[in-house]
C-alpha cells in the first residue's frame, strides 16, 4: 500500500513540477507548484516526518506562495510587457538543465545509505520535542525571549505609528477659528 501511495505521489509530483514548467500562466503556475508541494509533503509523511510535512506545508505552501501570488498580481505580467525569449536561449536553458539534470543523478547514485530506515521515530514531533527540552533548552527559550520581545516591539512600533497619524490629521485650532 505504502509502495503504491509513493508511486502515485511522485507522479502527482512530477506532473505538476512540469505543469508548472510548461504553463503559460503565472497563477496557473504557482497553483501547480502548491500541488507539488504538497506531494512533497506527503513524501514526508511516508517517511515518518510529520513535523517536517507540517512545517513544509505552512512555510512553503502557506506563506511563500501566497508571497509569490500576490507579486505575480501586483506586477500585472501581460503578454506585451513580457520579453520574447530567443530559440537560443531556449536551447540554452534545455542544455543547462540537462546537465544539472546529469550532474544530480549522478550524485545521488551512490547516496543509498542516505535514506531513513521505515518505521523508525526519527521525525515524529515527540522526539523533537523531546531533544529541544532536554539538549537544547537554554537556547530554546532564548529564542522565545527574543520571540516575543520582537513581538512587543513590532506592537509598539505599529501604536506609535497610529497615535502620531491621529495627530497630524486632526485639524489645528487655528483652522477651526478662520472658519
Amino acid at each position: 500500500m505504502t509502495l503504491y501511495l509513493f508511486y502515485f505521489l511522485s507522479f502527482v509530483a512530477i506532473l505538476s513540477a512540469l505543469l508548472v514548467v510548461f504553463s503559460k500562466s503565472p497563477i496557473h503556475s504557482i497553483l501547480y507548484l502548491i500541488i507539488t508541494f504538497f506531494s512533497i509533503a506527503g513524501h514526508y509523511v511516508l517517511q515518518n516526518a510529520q513535523f517536517l510535512a507540517a512545517v513544509h506545508i505552512i512555510v512553503y505552501a502557506g506563506a511563500i506562495m501566497v508571497l509569490f501570488l500576490y507579486v505575480i498580481m501586483l506586477l500585472n505580467l501581460n503578454k506585451e510587457t513580457e520579453p520574447h525569449k530567443t530559440s537560443l536561449a531556449k536551447i540554452a536553458a534545455v542544455i543547462c538543465a540537462g546537465s544539472m539534470m546529469v550532474v544530480l543523478v549522478a550524485s545521488l547514485k551512490g547516496a543509498s545509505y542516505l535514506m531513513a530506515k521505515p518505521g523508525g521515530d526519527i521525525g515524529l514531533v515527540k522526539n523533537l520535542g523531546k531533544v529541544l527540552f532536554d539538549e537544547f533548552l537554554l537556547p530554546f527559550e532564548l529564542s522565545s525571549i527574543l520571540l516575543l520581545a520582537a513581538m512587543v516591539g513590532v506592537v509598539m512600533v505599529g501604536k506609535q505609528d497610529q497615535r502620531t497619524q491621529i495627530l497630524t490629521n486632526t485639524p489645528s485650532t487655528e483652522a477651526n477659528k478662520i472658519e
